[in-house]
């Protein structure tokens, strides 16, 4: 395990086998209640009738909280936990090799810090105002749930910027501390059609001892964003991620209208 500074939210990370270990840093800010807070209050009828509402208030810290999702939201056996703010994967802490860039150094930087955004849980920037954050664990998976505000305009920047990472970074080496490669591989994936906006992705990191699949989603409702990740070495959750997004964005949207976000999928149309 090794320590790194505290940020407003943090990364998800895999399970890792031998030589590839989570390695983590002292955070406080998972709400670490296991389903208790505020979060999963029960859903209101308002909450039933108008899923559709434009969100117009500003997000506060136990809005943020509400907003998270809960191990009833997604399908499967995702068990909450009371870490996600610790976890990290030492299959990101790789420098990418400009060699591989035959465009611009430019995208060399763009795949880095891709990388590093991945690692340090800070893709879409840091958020401007309340965040929060839940995290969940199947076998060897693990699913991260963000909410956050963030300035509009640097927030539309971070949207349009991952839109470029399939093109930018679709496929480029990347290099350890102890000079091991690993080839690192973005292609877009597909989102439900929620929020104001929205982008996913799907990146693979393949060492020699292990690959790890990250599924990445970034959804933005007004100045606010929800951002979904999940994945470890048994690789695809692509499902869940857009449960997640389904039912995350949801919330959010319900959390600004002042409504209570429904507590079970099947509440929201």
């Amino acid at each position: 395990m090794t320590a790194r500074p505290s940020r407003p939210v943090r990364l998800l990370a895999s399970a890792l086998a031998a030589g590839t270990l989570l390695t983590t840093a002292a955070c406080s800010s998972d709400d670490g209640d296991n389903g208790s807070s505020t979060a999963e209050v029960a859903a209101s009828p308002v909450a039933k009738k108008s899923p559709t509402a434009s969100p117009a208030a500003v997000l506060t810290e136990a809005g943020a909280r509400t907003a998270l999702i809960t191990e009833a939201d997604i399908e499967d056996d995702w068990t909450q936990v009371k870490d996600a703010a610790t976890w990290r994967d030492s299959l990101l802490i790789d420098t990418v090799d400009v060699a591989d860039f035959l465009t611009a150094k430019t995208d060399a930087a763009d795949c880095q810090k891709l990388l590093d955004g991945l690692y340090g849980d800070d893709l879409l920037g840091e958020p401007s105002g309340a965040s929060a954050l839940r995290g969940f664990e199947e076998d060897q998976s693990r699913l991260l749930h963000q909410v956050a505000a963030y300035g509009r305009a640097e927030l539309a920047a971070s949207l349009t910027w991952l839109k470029t990472l399939p093109v930018k970074c679709d496929q480029f080496t990347a290099t350890d501390s102890a000079g091991e490669q690993r080839t690192v591989r973005v292609i877009e994936a597909s989102l439900p059609d929620a929020g104001d906006a929205r982008q996913g992705l799907r990146v693979t990191v393949q060492g020699k001892a292990a690959t790890l699949t990250l599924d990445v989603a970034a959804v933005r409702v007004g100045t606010d964003a929800i951002t979904v990740t999940a994945g470890g070495l048994d690789g695809d959750e692509g499902d869940s991620v857009e449960d997640a997004v389904k039912l995350g964005t949801q919330r959010l949207k319900d959390v600004l209208a002042g409504r209570t976000p429904a507590a079970t999928p099947g509440e929201v149309d």
